[in-house]
């Protein structure tokens, strides 16, 4: 497997750097303003974080990519799977206040070429989203709430009913934590289909078992119709790369929010 993410900067991890017109990845934790816990990069509004360092971390990334920060899109983040279509009219929500974002979402998509949409994690899974022909993209966070009740279906099918094409569309699984460190009990196990349970997940003890949360999506996106050959993993850890990446769990909490975004130049 080929890494899609490459180490680009201090500040961001890319993907799918073979279409030059796109921007998309990560970022890391450095190259920001934000001081203990979260150092030094965090883009979290929500995680009691300076107000003034997020924005300012955020304005940084922003000058970096070369797309004003008020050119960007950002939802709520509540778990779900509900999706919202972006256009123009929607630029700046949530990029400088949280209570702007647009609300109940956890996936954003768009054909529009002066928008930047953007989401946070911190060992939740990114979802990264591309038609090339038809110039639809998308990006999704996806915990293990959002995974087991269908986040990556929800994507796929509003891209395909807005324009976009199974055929051709590519999906990208971020950094998120890795199975050995992600321990569920039987409630999440019960959410996840019977015939994909031994695929993706290993039993610990009686009711607890190490969940893969990126060979999860990886199969739930071949089921959504996507092909295999366009399906793309990342090895990164947020939980192992401790220098490199924030990690709600490695953390206990006390800790940053990383930056997904994906856009058109141009």
């Amino acid at each position: 497997m080929v890494e899609p993410f490459t180490h680009v900067t201090k500040r961001q991890l890319s993907c799918f750097s073979n279409y030059t017109q796109l921007i998309a990845g990560l970022t890391t934790r450095h190259g920001g303003v934000s001081a203990e816990p979260f150092d030094s990069l965090n883009m979290g509004l929500h995680v009691h974080d300076r107000e003034s360092d997020v924005v300012q971390n955020r304005d940084r990334l922003a000058d970096e990519i070369g797309i004003p920060l008020d050119d960007w899109v950002m939802g709520e983040q509540v778990h779900g799977v509900e999706v919202k279509y972006v256009d123009e009219s929607d630029k700046g929500k949530g990029a400088r206040k949280l209570e702007t974002a647009i609300p109940g979402v956890d996936g954003l998509i768009t054909n529009n070429r002066n928008v930047v949409l953007a989401a946070f994690y911190a060992d939740c899974v990114p979802l990264y989203f591309v038609d090339p022909v038809s110039g639809w993209i998308g990006i999704a966070h996806a915990g293990w709430k959002g995974t087991v009740h269908g986040m990556v279906k929800a994507m796929t099918d509003r891209l395909v009913q807005e324009g976009a094409s199974l055929d051709n569309m590519e999906m990208t699984i971020g950094p998120c934590i890795s199975a050995k460190h992600y321990e569920v009990d039987q409630r999440v196990m019960e959410n996840i289909p019977t015939h994909l349970q031994k695929k993706v997940s290993t039993s610990v003890d009686e009711g607890h078992f190490i969940l893969d949360l990126k060979a999860l999506n990886h199969q739930l996106a071949i089921e959504a119709g996507l092909q295999e050959k366009n399906v793309h993993t990342t090895r990164y850890c947020t939980y192992e790369e401790e220098r490199l990446l924030y990690s709600h769990r490695r953390d206990q909490g006390k800790t940053g929010r990383m930056l997904g975004y994906i856009g058109w130049k141009g």
